[in-house]
């Protein structure tokens, strides 16, 4: 029987659609065989087997503007949930610019994955051309620590290569000449999204401008820093030239700005990135003064600590890439602090190992000593104590601290931020 299936509204004869190696071509939300009722999920009609050769017909939700750009037919779903003997779960493999959308031949208790693009952190083709078996085919990594395995058969003629490569341009968008489906969808909302959050407005929340702290529009057209907002914080006796030439001393241009404000004692928290000091020791004045003037805005204490979110020994090797730290001999009157918390790449393998002990199999028995090993919990405890330790200094000790690793985000971030809803209540 020649399978039918919806193009353009219309049903179309193709006695080869059934064929695994013939993708059908892209049907959007516009021409679904079902009236677009507003406000509702436009859903489309996709044909494919029930594994016996008999048609039947699907329907895949799609969003406004979402497009289907290819069906797979009689692909194999290797679910790690699924019983010893019970085989792969055959199934149609869906993907549009949004999603990917599996729906298996099985009609009771069907396992359906229904999973947008934007969860996709990379796909790796499995098996070569003489792997026997269901070691052959595609693997999904997502970043909600799922992966997503798919046999392809070598004999039946699947096209590993053109589901490799429709996933791949659908998942990753900016890479391969496209937009990313936000700009497709332009889903409405009754506000303006861009005015949700005003930095000058927060930064008057906080008490500024006054005599110690005042409201700058120096990096207005991102030419200090290209990762700051155009308004930031800073001490009123510090010009724009001074600005600019310690941009020129801070990575990524990212210099010490204000984060929050303590109503009463008028202590801060600022951010930065890490000095570019190198092994020959740079120095810069107008960046030295920055620190004293933050110091300066606050009367309660002749001291600030500068508190380095990295381990010393990371700090030190960063000084051979022209990064480092500040010298005790440069900045008068401050304290350093190294919370010993470790970068991004050290964070990530530990994630990946909280990811194995989890999914797809988690052993019981030893979970507290695997968990144990990813040490996952050391980091979390590294980043809560280091955000203790700041709202402390500022709250009870009424100092002004500064705050920074190598680039000044990551761990910036989460120290600051975590202080700050410590403090801010």
């Amino acid at each position: 029987m020649a399978d039918r299936r919806v193009v353009s509204g219309q049903y179309r004869r193709d006695s080869s659609s059934t064929s695994p190696s013939s993708p059908s071509r892209s049907l959007d939300s516009s021409n679904s065989s079902l009236d677009n009722v507003p406000g509702s999920v436009p859903r489309l009609s996709v044909s494919h087997h029930d594994g016996a050769g008999v048609p039947v017909r699907d329907e895949v939700p799609l969003l406004l503007g979402e497009k289907i750009e290819a069906v797979y037919q009689d692909i194999a779903f290797l679910c790690p949930f699924s019983s010893t003997g019970t085989g792969p779960i055959r199934g149609t493999l869906t993907v549009t610019n949004y999603r990917l959308y599996f729906r298996p031949h099985q009609r009771e208790n069907p396992v359906i994955l229904d999973i947008p693009l934007g969860f996709v952190a990379r796909v790796d083709k499995v098996g070569g051309a003489r792997t026997p078996g269901d070691n052959y085919g595609l693997e999904i990594f997502c970043k909600d620590i799922r992966n997503l395995r798919f046999a392809l058969s070598k004999v039946d003629g699947h096209p590993r290569k053109d589901i490799f490569e429709s996933l791949t341009a659908n998942a990753f968008p900016l890479s391969h000449s496209g937009e990313l489906f936000a700009y497709t969808y332009r889903e409405q909302y009754p506000g303006n999204g861009w005015s949700v959050y005003d930095q000058a407005e927060e930064l008057r929340r906080l008490g500024l401008p006054n005599e110690s702290w005042a409201i700058s529009r120096a990096n207005e057209k991102y030419q200090l820093c290209d990762t700051y907002p155009a308004v930031v914080g800073v001490p009123a006796m510090i010009s724009s030239e001074d600005l600019v030439e310690v941009a020129k001393f801070r990575s990524k241009g990212r210099i010490p700005v204000l984060s929050w404000l303590h109503p009463d004692s008028l202590a801060s928290i600022t951010r930065c990135s890490q000095p570019l000091v190198g092994v020959a020791g740079r120095r810069c004045r107008e960046d030295e003064r920055l620190v004293q003037n933050i110091m300066d805005a606050n009367a309660q204490s002749h001291r600030i600590y500068i508190y380095d979110a990295r381990p010393k020994v990371n700090a030190v090797a960063n000084m051979a890439k022209g990064g480092g730290y500040e010298s005790e001999d440069s900045y008068q009157n401050a304290e350093f602090v190294f919370l010993d918390i470790h970068n991004i790449h050290v964070m990530r393998e530990s994630l990946r190992k909280v990811k194995d002990m989890c999914f797809p199999v988690i052993d019981d028995q030893r979970w507290l000593s695997n968990l144990e090993a990813t040490h996952w919990l050391d980091h979390i405890k590294q980043i809560l104590a280091g955000a203790v330790k700041i709202a402390d200094k500022v709250e009870n000790h009424k100092t002004s601290v500064v705050v920074h690793c190598s680039d000044g985000w990551d761990r910036t971030a989460q120290l600051t931020s975590l202080a700050m809803l410590l403090l801010d209540s």
